[in-house]
Parts: structure tokens; sequence; C-alpha cells
């Protein structure tokens, strides 16, 4: 082999091992002997960052996103619960953003943050079918039971208490993502629930509807 290519390729192997070198020493600078990493910054109410740049997420667990209703107040509790404090992920895998995902604790002898996310209200449940999940189910059953969080007629309306003029309803579907909205004369106006921390919301004309990306509901006349 060329000398010079030869120089090249140790050089370059070099340059790799020190890199991995770096980043295993930054993992073992914030893991613990038993096992427990540190949380150094929360990204929302269920997900957060472990080093040196590793994105965990509450599995089965769906928070608000940030800018619908009790989203920051979502951020806000797993803050207290996470930052700057060490915790244990089990069973865990990844998932299609290569964030990891999974059960986490702050002891093991004690209710997973998951469950106390969805026990509060400050999330939804949100199944992938693992055996974590009835435990999980039954959290979340608990905050619905009470009209916690989420579930509370902060977010959770069939009347609009802040603008009660502005009365149509935006719903979006749970399996299609459809948008539509239904007027106070439609068939199932009554029935229909909005979610607030879900993204849907209240109008006040059809055209805000409309312009917001919404379509009339078929039902209605």
């Amino acid at each position: 082999m060329n000398p010079k290519i030869q120089k090249i390729i140790f050089g370059l192997l070099a340059l790799i091992s020190s890199i991995l070198l770096y980043f295993y020493q930054q993992i073992k600078t914030y893991q613990s002997q038993e096992g427990r990493f540190l949380v150094t910054e929360v990204i929302d109410g269920d997900s957060f960052i472990i080093p040196p740049d590793q994105t965990v997420r509450l599995i089965d667990t769906n928070a608000p996103e940030l800018d619908f209703c009790l989203g920051e107040q979502s951020k806000q509790r797993l803050e207290e619960l996470l930052l700057n404090k060490y915790v244990i992920v089990k069973n865990f895998n990844r998932d299609r953003f290569k964030r990891i995902i999974g059960l986490v604790y702050l002891d093991e002898n004690q209710a997973s943050i998951n469950q106390i996310m969805l026990q509060e209200g400050m999330a939804r449940y949100d199944s992938s079918g693992g055996e974590q999940g009835k435990i999980l189910l039954e959290s979340s059953k608990i905050a619905q039971k009470n009209k916690v969080g989420i579930w509370s007629q902060t977010c959770n309306q069939t009347e609009n208490f802040d603008n009660p003029k502005c009365a149509i309803k935006a719903n979006i579907g749970r399996n299609d993502s459809l948008k539509t909205y239904h007027l106070p004369n439609c068939p199932e106006y009554n029935r229909t629930v909005i979610e607030l921390d879900l993204g849907e919301a209240w109008f006040c004309t059809e055209n805000e509807a409309i312009k917001a990306g919404y379509k009339k509901a078929k039902n209605c006349p």
C-alpha cells in the first residue's frame, strides 16, 4: 500500500477513535454507576434530553404541543419532576425519529414518570401495545374521572366559556385528521366536545373556520 494512503487511513482511524472515545466519556460523565442518566433539558411534557444529545420520550404518553392548551404547563411539570435529576429508562426501544422511548423512573420502587403525568392529566394515554399499557391506561382513567389537567373544562369543553358568542365547534378526526366544524344547528353539535389540548378550536364565524383549514360537517344543514 502506498505509504501516503496508509498514513491517511491511520489518521482517519485515529480521528474516529478519538470521536468515539469523546462521546463515550461524555456519556460516562453523566451516568451514575447504577445506570442512571442526568436529564439536562426538558423539551415538552413527554420528552427530554440526556447527554451527549439523546432525546428520550415517555412511552404511551402524549402531552399537548407547547402552543396547545396546557402545553407549557405540562412541560413545566415534567421539569419539576426530572430536570437536573438522574433517571432510569426501562422497557425501551426507539421510534422512527431515533428517540429512545420507554418507562422513566426516578426510583424503581415508585410510580413511573409516565404514570404521574397521565394521572395528573398532563398528558394523554397513547397505547403502543406494550405490557405497561394496562397500568398507564388506568392512570389516565383516574385523571379523566377526576377531570383534572387536560380533562378539566380548561381544555375539554362543550361550551365556549371564554367567549360564548364564538360557538362554532372545530374538530380534528382521530383516525384521518379530517378537520370539520359544527354549527349550533348541526345534529351532532351538542355531543361534540372541543379538546383544546389536541389543537381543536372555537370559531366566531364560518369564514374563520374555513381559513383555518376546516370544512363544514357533512350532516350539517
